[in-house]
């Protein structure tokens, strides 16, 4: 009887410890992913420094929306500022609504489909490997599955 109760004690702990460590890798997803946005956000206006500097995409508003224009190169040229101000908003919000760990399942989601779209759009105006070196499927792959993880853990 007492070996069947460690072993049943066991398995509780396990748990406990794989719930844990779910929650904590969660927690690194959630943050990782909302820096991203975050980060990118910041450069479109000039917060990592001026265009043209080392490890600067953007530096300013003007570059980010003519490269929106790329990206979405099927669209008319009159919807990349549009584009340009609805992907800032969405970033930035999702961006904070992960850090905060509100509505998380809805934010993964969201998070997922946004960055699918964007590997997508990269894929097709830029070539594959634009995606891969930004690490942009593995960003959509990390929300996806913060997305799984926030409806076993009932959000």
């Amino acid at each position: 009887m007492g070996a069947m109760a460690s072993v049943n004690q066991g398995r509780v702990d396990g748990s406990a410890r794989e719930t844990t460590e779910t929650r904590l890798l969660a927690l690194f997803a959630r943050l990782a992913i909302a820096v991203g946005f975050l980060s990118s956000v910041a450069d479109r206006f000039g917060l990592w420094g001026p265009a043209g500097s080392a490890k600067v995409a953007w530096g300013n508003w003007t570059n980010f929306v003519a490269y929106t224009g790329v990206l979405n190169f099927f669209l008319p040229r009159w919807s990349a500022p549009i584009l340009a101000v609805v992907v800032t908003v969405a970033e930035t919000s999702l961006g904070i609504l992960l850090i905060l760990g509100l509505w998380q399942r809805a934010t993964a989601a969201l998070s997922a489909a946004l960055l699918c779209l964007f590997a997508v759009a990269m894929s097709v105006a830029l070539g594959l490997k634009a995606p891969l070196d930004y690490s942009v499927y593995s960003a959509a792959a990390a929300a996806a599955l913060l997305f799984a993880c926030a409806g076993k853990q009932g959000d």
